[in-house]
């Protein structure tokens, strides 16, 4: 593959990509593409699922572009908040890490995962989908300056530091992203 759109306009989740393919993909694509430079299309998230959503993405760009297309949904799901946010946790509103922790505050448990799933999908072609987990939990307090969204209070398991405080190259070579990439790779190899 030649080039690849990553159907994302949040910069930080369209450099983990870039990375991930460069570093665990690399005959995957020879250039990857940030959606925003291609199109302002913009993709409801209207599915029951991440990979529904995630499937909506990457068949809407790979038609508007033309080209091969990887799209992902991504969510954080907290064991005492019944998976919650879950599905929705861009759209949490206002301050999304005050939210969590004051959600949180009354809970001993601050067990959490981070859920990827991923969609790849060529013009016109069939979709292949793949998904990964990143077990941790939630920090009492954010720490750290890497990342984005819930990265400064989710500490995965083994680690004692947030998202956030780990060096991108031990984020991204442990995310959910990273793992559900894998698996991509994995099917694509083996299907």
């Amino acid at each position: 593959m030649k080039k690849l759109i990553i159907a994302t306009a949040n910069k930080g989740k369209f450099a983990e990509f870039e990375y991930l393919v460069r570093t665990y993909g690399k005959d995957f694509a020879d250039e990857v593409i940030f959606a925003p430079e291609v199109s302002d299309l913009i993709v409801e998230e209207t599915g029951e699922t991440y990979t529904e959503n995630a499937t909506l993405k990457a068949r809407a760009w790979a038609a508007r572009s033309g080209l091969p297309c990887l799209a992902d949904d991504s969510g954080l799901e907290v064991e005492a908040l019944d998976g919650a946010p879950g599905l929705y946790s861009a759209r949490v509103a206002g301050d999304k890490i005050s939210w969590l922790l004051n959600s949180l505050k009354d809970s001993p448990n601050r067990r959490a995962r981070f859920v990827a799933s991923l969609a790849l999908c060529e013009p016109g072609g069939a979709v292949l989908t793949s998904e990964g987990f990143c077990p941790g939990v939630i920090a009492d307090a954010p720490r750290g300056s890497n990342g984005f969204g819930y990265d400064p209070v989710f500490i995965p398991d083994g680690f004692n530091e947030t998202f956030a405080e780990l060096p991108n190259e031990i984020k991204n070579s442990i995310s959910h992203r990273r793992i559900a990439f894998s698996n991509l790779i994995s099917s694509l190899v083996n299907p």
